[in-house]
């Protein structure tokens, strides 16, 4: 079967899948004999869309995945999406409000409804998109946050709880999202500095003060504050105890301006004295801390701003406002009555709504909590004892840190779609008190697993469930095992639980991971992961945050259809350095494809070389497996396979330690330079049996090799050019395997040419017993064995001779760029070497550099002379020349040069005054500015080699 000149990423892509699918390589059933893997993804919302957060976070995990399926282990990595209640309400809130309606003229169950149907339409485009990125998850267990499954675990997960007096319900200041008409947990509201305002408003002391304002103390006290619209709503003014110029005042009755409310002067350690006057107002309806002092000094609380966010009744004539429309015109009222002293720029702190950021109102309001105390203990216990490890460990302090002052989880939402709390109102039992005012524990109030068919108190047939949701991160902590069966007992979440790593993102430690750590310890006691492994954000190339207001979004499935999925892949693989953001741009996406070029060349060469050649087959003795005798390998080989063992073990470490940049880095550059730049280009001679090829490094001639047991081995009479074939498809097969988990597809795609090219029976890394009459590993790359680093092939001496010789190769060959020597041109080269070792490993080797540097003749010794006229480098202790007689006319040269000197420098002006150019900053597309920054590097880089070339035929002018 031809291979085509082109690797064509969309058609490989889908081909592979499919087979993957097809063959059930995903799916992973218990199996005691085996040692289990298992991730849970983190699930993705239902509403959303790729993003490159979601192709980082998943490329990791299927990275690893896909490596410790190679290793053996049972690998298992359960997939799903999250319901995402108030992100997915507000979706199809927007559809409805294009037909003119709201969810209330359906009413619930045709709401919720109408959401299911959307959910069945587009929920599933992100995991359509997942497959594409080549996600190998278990999709047989595919897994929804409000599946059957899932809502059974949850609703027994509250009634456990609440039976343990962990659930209860409460009046408590809550954050409120005005848009979205819910409570949200102090996670999911994101604090931002915003400028703004600190205002110095005067409170009167008690009696009414006069029409004429007197301005002198103790006539009033002023208080800073940068919500002025809130005052409406005091109950008290605040200083510190120790706080000497209020002492004497502490106790006296101040009244509210404008609303002429009398209200206590009070003291309270919480007050920071530095903080404005030194005085602040209490509004224990409207601030969390104040909340806390006035329920500490039993202060009224005044509900000044509703769940829409405007003022209610209690604000007198500002009833009916917007709370910044209240802020604007009571600052009028303020100004005009002579309460406002002053007002200063102060940066303030706004919390806005995770989902919508809508600024969030503190609001009192009745709600269902989870008490949090009891089981953060053990959650900070098992991290501090390295049951659960967090890379990098710096992670682990934060965790610490937030885990140590947590408030009471609120877990009631006010919206529709979502898990409906558990808890059923018997209306007669309850008719006095009514349900919001009725006690925890009071007859009538039902905490069940399924709907009781009548009130077990009274027998009343009327029950009203509540009508709250619970909050999406409530189910989402119990995914580790709820995806496994739980609250039963299954096989499955016998052998799969605890999983194994968890992958993610460090801006959901506290709202998802500490909650799993928690809800595994309570309800499996067991953690739900031993590790963790955060990895950073996404940034466009000025270090940025990616998002859709800076428009430096780079869509991952426009990189797909641009570059190839495993172009996308790699370049988040080799750029995610451990601890460390990474930073797109095109010009990564472009080095990734090339390389699946510079690979898949590879290949063709490979294969258009490997005619008439068989593998030796598991369990056979090899020139290069297992330690065997060496016979038929030149210096080139035994470098190759050294170099190609110490990557096996490079690779193998960084995963295991989660350094994914650093494996991918090692791959590319043995990949592209040291088999495709180096070893391809030396072996040339030996495949095409030419006159120059090289011989064995050894002395003995290439032919069978006498073990010590006096019996030869089947496969030491190899000829130079089965040796180099051997070697040349050994490196290449084991490469494909080390590179498989980055690069999927494209490692099928050729590890199947290579098979069906030279007939593999048996996977080369298993022994004859392992592999059996059919292997069924050598059905696909992606369930073949990891390659085992045969550590008696690492030789660093041959490596460090093998440097040598690619030095001074490079050396010789920038001479001849440099000098702008034609590459069919022969050139000669003169090599002044002091030490005995560099100049025996030169000479024994010479041939390679007269190949590979198109040289006709070497000269190399202690006392060689620089002829002149020539080009120098200088490689160490080692000084090269290449002489320039007979192979340039010196002059034209140098006006050559001079005239490529000035083209350059123009070009180089032109390049800079566009950068300098602030119109041109200011209206040029990133791209194009980044464009010109990269052409204006080469020209400098273009100017200085140009420059050193003409400097360096200068001087030999002169000596001559």
């Amino acid at each position: 079967m031809a291979i085509p000149t082109r690797y064509q990423p969309k058609k490989v892509e889908e081909k592979w899948y499919k087979y993957w699918m097809d063959k059930g390589y995903f799916h992973a059933e218990v199996d005691r004999k085996r040692k289990p893997f298992t991730m849970v993804i983190p699930p993705p919302n239902i509403t959303g869309s790729l993003h490159m957060g979601h192709a980082l976070n998943n490329t990791l995990q299927d990275i690893l995945i896909r490596y410790k399926r190679m290793r053996g282990y049972n690998a298992c990595w359960i997939p799903g999406t999250d319901h995402a209640g108030i992100a997915t309400q507000n979706v199809v809130e927007k559809e409805l409000l294009k037909e003119g309606k709201s969810r209330f003229n359906l009413g619930r169950e045709k709401f919720v409804k109408k959401v299911w149907e959307w959910k069945e339409k587009y929920g599933n485009r992100i995991i359509e998109q997942l497959k594409r990125l080549g996600c190998s998850c278990d999709w047989e267990r595919l897994r929804f946050t409000l599946d059957k499954g899932c809502s059974e675990a949850v609703t027994e997960t509250f009634v456990r709880l609440y039976g343990k007096g962990l659930i209860y319900r409460d009046e408590y200041i809550i954050n409120w999202c005005p848009r979205c008409q819910t409570a949200l947990s102090d996670i999911e509201v994101e604090h931002e500095e915003e400028k703004g305002h600190l205002y110095y408003i005067k409170y009167f002391f008690k009696p009414n003060p006069p029409a004429h304002l007197p301005t002198c103390p103790p006539a009033f006290i002023t208080v800073a504050t940068t919500r002025p619209e809130t005052m409406l709503g005091d109950t008290a003014v605040a200083v510190n105890p120790r706080d000497k110029r209020f002492k004497k005042l502490v106790g006296k009755t101040l009244i509210l301006p404008i609303l002429n409310r009398e209200i206590p002067l009070i003291s309270d350690e919480y007050v920071d004295p530095e903080f404005g006057t030194g005085a602040v107002k209490i509004t224990p309806a409207h601030d969390p801390h104040d909340f806390e002092i006035g329920r500490k000094h039993k202060l009224p609380e005044v509900r000044v701003i509703g769940t829409s966010a405007k003022m209610t009744e209690k604000a007198g004539k500002y009833e009916g406002l917007d709370r910044y429309e209240c802020r604007k015109r009571l600052l009028e009222d303020l100004k005009k009555k002579g309460y406002l002293e002053k007002k200063e720029d102060y940066s303030v702190p706004v919390g806005r709504c995770y989902r919508c950021s809508t600024p969030i109102e503190p609001l009192i309001s009745l709600q269902w909590f989870l008490r949090v105390e009891e089981l953060a203990k053990p959650a900070i216990e098992v991290v501090e004892k390295g049951k659960i490890n967090y890379i990098p460990e710096r992670w682990k302090k934060v965790y610490l840190d937030w885990m140590a002052g947590l408030k009471d989880w609120c877990l009631s939402r006010q919206i529709w779609w979502g898990h409906r709390i558990p808890v059923y109102y018997c209306k007669r039992c309850l008719k006095e008190t009514g349900i919001r005012n009725a006690k925890l524990g009071s007859k009538g109030i039902i905490v069940a697993r399924k709907r009781p068919k009548e009130c077990p108190n009274c027998g009343n047939k009327n029950l009203v469930q509540d009508p709250d949701v619970l909050d999406t991160w409530f189910s989402s902590a119990l995914w580790p095992f709820s995806t496994f069966g739980w609250p039963k007992k299954t096989k499955d979440l016998a052998y799969f639980y605890p999983t194994s790593l968890l992958i993610t993102g460090h801006e959901i430690i506290h709202l998802w991971v500490a909650r799993m750590i928690k809800m595994g310890l309570k309800l499996m006691d067991d953690i739900p992961f031993s590790e963790v492994y955060i990895h950073g954000i996404v940034r466009d190339k000025k270090g940025k945050k990616m998002s859709k207001s800076l428009g430096n979004v780079i869509d991952p499935l426009d990189i797909i259809a641009e570059y190839g999925t495993d172009a996308l892949r790699f370049t988040l693989a080799s750029s995610c350095a451990q601890g460390q953001d990474l930073q797109l741009f095109d010009e990564k996406f472009t080095s990734s494809r090339n390389f699946a070029n510079k690979i898949w060349n590879a290949l063709r060469f490979v294969l258009m070389n490997l005619k008439d050649f068989q593998p030796i087959t598991a369990g056979t003795p090899t020139d290069v497996g297992a330690g065997s005798p060496i016979t038929g390998l030149s210096l080139a080989d035994r470098w190759i396979l050294s170099r190609y063992n110490r990557v096996v073990k490079e690779v193998t470490d960084s995963i295991e330690n989660y350094r994914i940049s650093e494996a991918a880095q090692s791959l590319y550059q043995f990949i592209w330079h040291e088999f495709c730049d180096w070893y391809l280009e030396m072996i040339k001679p030996r495949l095409y049996q030419q006159e120059e090829a090289i011989e064995p490094s050894s002395n003995r001639a290439i032919g069978t090799d006498r073990r010590t047991d006096g019996q030869t081995d089947r496969r030491t009479d190899l000829s130079s050019k089965e040796a180099v074939q051997y070697v040349m498809w050994y490196v290449l097969e084991g490469t494909l395997k080390l590179l498989h988990p980055f690069m999927p597809f494209i490692t099928e795609e050729i590890w199947q040419a290579l098979k069906r090219h030279t007939q593999m029976t048996a996977d080369i890394n298993l022994s004859a017993e392992e592999a059996g009459a059919d292997d069924r590993r050598l059905e696909s790359i992606m369930i073949s064995s990891w390659p085992e680093v045969d550590k008696k092939r690492i030789d660093t001496k041959i490596e460090k001779e093998m440097a040598l010789v690619i030095e001074v190769t490079t050396s010789i060959r920038n001479i001849r760029s440099e000098m702008g020597i034609a590459p069919q041109e022969k050139i000669g080269a003169i090599l002044k070497i002091r030490r005995k070792d560099q100049l025996k490993t030169l000479e024994k080797n010479a041939t390679y550099i007269r190949n590979l540097a198109r040289v006709s003749r070497i000269e190399m010794g202690p006392d060689v002379k620089k002829p002149i006229p020539s080009a120098s480098a200088v490689i160490g202790e080692i000084e090269a020349w290449v002489p320039l007689k007979e192979l340039i006319d010196l002059v034209k040269e140098r006006a050559r040069l001079k005239r490529q000197m000035d083209k350059v420098a123009g070009e180089l002006r032109r390049a800079k005054g566009k950068l300098e150019s602030e119109d041109f900053l200011s209206k040029a597309p990133a791209r194009v500015i980044a464009k010109e920054r990269k052409k204006e590097e080469e020209l400098k880089e273009r100017s200085e080699k140009l420059k050193k070339s003409f400097k360096s035929l200068q001087s030999q002018k002169r000596k001559k």
